[in-house]
């Protein structure tokens, strides 16, 4: 028993001996950290938005070295969170990072690889979704949307119209940030732009290449329902972070949306990833942006929500919040749509023939604008008139009405012939039943045969003697 003691203190003494020399063996060389300084410092100057500042930090840098700053790191990963707390103590950039490499693996070749590697990249791709983690409608009518990035248009601008058809109709809409780290100022731009009808300055990046600035303007038009008036929420994280600031920033600039939440991180300087040698990479700022209300942006300071929680509390009260405002959103909404229907009502309920229809037409397309009345609305209202009032030429005035506001589509113009004929004007009816069949035919509309019926129908009673 005593003798399989000492030789295990002396294996143990052994490896412990192995692992110290191979430890100092493995330190870092103070050359190796000057090599590196240099290298972090000529892409600084090299790229960094300030050339000032990059100047300020490798003084800084150099002069820790110089003071043995640096002597107590003695792997990559400790001295890359050594020289990016240094340059940040200067510069108060959030966004430039010294980080490690991931260690080389040399890679199975073998097709059993590829194609594991292949769909590990495609299940992560299908999950993270372009960033759209969650879209769901809560009870209270209040559209809510966990965005976890801001991915480049070309991949995500389906998913963020998918996502914004899904609570187009609600009466407050929140988007949680608080798990975004930034991504593509294109898709913030993109999704901007859904809670705008004006054309708006949103943002400036200025780019120290080429001493250019780019103007991010919300665009004219979506591929959705634009929502300028819906109440909006928007969910803070000291996670929050970049492009996701920018969205924040941009909304609580422009006064159209109340951020709930904590204080976000505070990166406002876009750029990407250097290399500065096999073991380190620096992520280098080489713009900036810039708030044409402000004139300042985020960056070191974060964007503060209005209203401050804990991050256990940011959902349930920014819920709270969206269902109080989806109700007075609603009160105010159906105030507005009850006085656009009287109005209706009352040129309707005047009609005269010759010189009503301009009128009713007019309030048509603002109860249109106004999202009261669609196609179909209209086309129903027009029944209602010619089925249960009987009063076809107040009904064919309106029919006439949903022609010039949607001229194509087929059913408006098969609707409109009906109530001809049934006003005596065949030829009138044959020649709207035929735009109806013609439309119909360019776009292989599905009701192509109905239509052609009773174009039919039309023809037969034109030539039928009274």
């Amino acid at each position: 028993m005593r003798l399989y003691y000492s030789i295990s203190v002396l294996l143990l003494a052994f490896l412990l001996q192995v692992r110290l020399s191979f430890a100092q063996d493995s330190a870092l060389s103070n050359s190796y950290k000057q090599d590196v300084i240099a290298k972090l410092s000529e892409l600084m100057n090299d790229y960094y938005v300030f050339p000032d500042v990059a100047q300020a930090t490798e003084t800084h840098l150099k002069n820790q070295l110089s003071a043995g700053h640096f002597d107590t790191y003695t792997t990559d990963e400790a001295f890359a969170a050594a020289l990016t707390e240094s340059v940040q103590s200067i510069n108060k950039d959030k966004h430039m990072r010294i980080r490690t490499n991931p260690p080389y693996v040399a890679p199975d070749n073998s097709p059993e690889r590829a194609i594991e590697e292949q769909l590990d990249r495609m299940n992560r791709t299908r999950w993270y979704n372009a960033g759209f983690v969650d879209v769901k409608v809560i009870p209270g009518n209040v559209g809510y949307l966990d965005l976890r990035g801001f991915s480049g248009l070309e991949n995500g601008q389906a998913h963020a119209d998918a996502a914004m058809q899904f609570i187009s109709r609600a009466d407050a809409i929140i988007i949680d940030l608080t798990q975004n780290g930034g991504g593509s100022p294109r898709m913030v731009q993109y999704l901007c732009s859904y809670f705008f009808d004006d054309h708006r300055h949103l943002n400036s990046l200025y780019w120290r290449d080429g001493d250019v600035t780019e103007e991010f303007w919300t665009l004219e038009q979506v591929n959705g329902t634009k929502l300028p008036d819906v109440p909006l929420f928007v969910m803070t994280s000291n996670r929050t972070f970049s492009g996701a600031e920018e969205f924040s920033y941009n909304m609580q600039t422009q006064k159209r949306a109340t951020l709930v939440g904590q204080t976000t991180g505070g990166g406002a300087n876009p750029g990407g990833t250097m290399p500065i040698n096999e073991n380190l990479n620096v992520f280098i700022p080489s713009g900036r942006a810039i708030n044409p209300i402000t004139q300042t942006n985020w960056e070191g300071v974060g964007v503060v929500p209005e209203v401050k929680t804990t991050p256990e509390d940011t959902y349930q009260t920014t819920l709270d919040l969206a269902v109080e405002a989806a109700k007075a959103y609603r009160a105010k909404r159906n105030a507005h749509f009850t006085q656009l229907l009287q109005d209706l009502n009352s040129q309707l309920e005047q009609y005269t023939a010759g010189s009503s229809e301009t009128a009713i037409y007019k309030q048509l397309q603002v109860c249109q604008e106004a999202n009261l009345m669609d196609e179909g609305g209209i086309n129903n209202l027009g029944y209602t008139y010619l089925m249960e009032k009987g009063k076809p030429q107040i009904a064919t005035c309106i029919f006439k009405a949903n022609t010039l506001l949607y001229p194509d589509s087929p059913n408006v113009y098969d609707s409109y012939a009906e109530s001809l004929m049934a006003n005596g004007d065949k030829e009138a009816s044959v020649s709207n039943y035929q735009k109806a069949v013609d439309l119909a035919t360019s776009q292989a509309h599905p009701n192509l045969d109905l239509f052609k019926d009773n174009l039919q129908t039309a023809k037969k009673a034109m030539n039928t003697k009274n």
